[in-house]
């Protein structure tokens, strides 16, 4: 394990000098912020008014439990702010009452919300009068945010494969890897020692994300199995196209032939019912994506998170008995 450590330590001094490796160890933490400022929360509404600052304080505070509203200097500034792509309106003042400014362009549906809103402030309407009954799914999470956690902690994967792939390169320019039939280490080993950089990137990346987005109060313990057994796959890509290709543009190239399946497996989970969902049960990152899925949903029960583990070891045993010959020989 000594010796396995110190391939992993000098693996990790080398990524650190290089900047497209340093890339891969730091864009996890980069996409977490990401998600962060793009993902709406699970309260977040879809219906955007401006207004002018401190005009109108009462409406402020009315229009903020039904619509996200921002607020500027002037009628000069909404009528800018109303301009701009995406749907925004605005309340201006008209004498005792208020007109709806708008681009035309906006949906009719969007229109007619936005004027029901103005129509209810000045009837004095208020949600303790209402008589309506809410029902509830029990969703508490975002489904952007969980959308996008969710992939690009299966993304972090990838990353480490990616990483493995250019250390052997590195290794092959290097003429290193013949050495290692002179050092106290197996050959086992050294696959083992090579294979923590790998490792290191998905179990890094997708706690640094988890915890950027919020996600802390999950089931850690389930959220370990997926991602170590997720990773199998990955590591095993890596070693194979670091060992069939000779630059690191080309391995990298190669690896990324893992998002095809992935962006497949999450298209389908998504998108199609379930009499479908049989054309990726080969995919392990089918099989991952449902198991991360219901862990931020905070649904996951044991003896799915082990039945979908052992599905994609399952397929990563076959995948490693039909690539371990290739790997043996292009470690010779």
């Amino acid at each position: 394990m000594k010796k396995m450590f110190v391939i992993f330590s000098r693996d990790l001094k080398v990524n650190i000098r290089e900047f497209l490796t340093l890339y891969i160890i730091l864009v996890p933490v980069i996409f977490g912020i990401a998600i962060n400022l793009i993902a709406p929360s699970v309260n977040d509404t879809t219906v955007n008014l401006a207004l002018i600052e401190n005009e109108n304080i009462e409406m402020e505070e009315y229009l903020k439990d039904f619509v996200k509203v921002s607020l500027y200097e002037d009628e000069e500034a909404l009528e800018e702010r109303v301009s701009r792509r995406d749907e925004v309106f605005a309340f201006v003042p008209d004498g005792d009452t208020y007109y709806i400014l708008a681009q035309g362009n906006e949906t009719e549906q969007m229109t007619g919300i936005v004027a029901f809103i103005l129509a209810a402030y000045e009837d004095g309407a208020t949600l303790s009068e209402s008589t309506a009954k809410i029902h509830e799914f029990g969703e508490v999470v975002s489904p952007i945010k969980k959308l996008l956690v969710n992939i690009f902690m299966m993304f972090s994967a990838v990353l480490g494969g990616m990483l493995i792939a250019i250390n052997i390169i590195e290794e092959k320019v290097d003429k290193t890897i013949r050495a290692v039939h002179l050092t106290p280490i197996s050959k086992m080993g050294y696959i083992f020692g090579k294979s923590l950089i790998g490792a290191f990137i998905p179990l890094y990346g997708s706690v640094s994300m988890l915890l950027i987005t919020g996600f802390t109060d999950i089931n850690w313990m389930q959220m370990m199995v997926i991602v170590i057994v997720s990773m199998i796959i990955s590591i095993l890509f890596g070693f194979i196209q670091g060992i069939n290709n000779s630059s690191v543009m080309d391995a990298a190239g190669s690896v990324k032939m893992l998002f095809l399946p992935l962006a497949g497996s999450v298209a389908v989970a998504e998108l199609l019912s379930d009499k479908w969902q049989w054309v990726v049960y080969w995919s392990p990152f089918y099989w991952t994506y449902k198991g991360i899925e219901k862990i931020l949903t905070y649904q996951a029960e044991w003896k799915e998170i082990l039945l979908y583990s052992g599905i994609v070891v399952l397929i990563s045993i076959i995948i490693y008995i039909l690539l371990m010959p290739r790997i043996r020989k292009g470690l010779s």
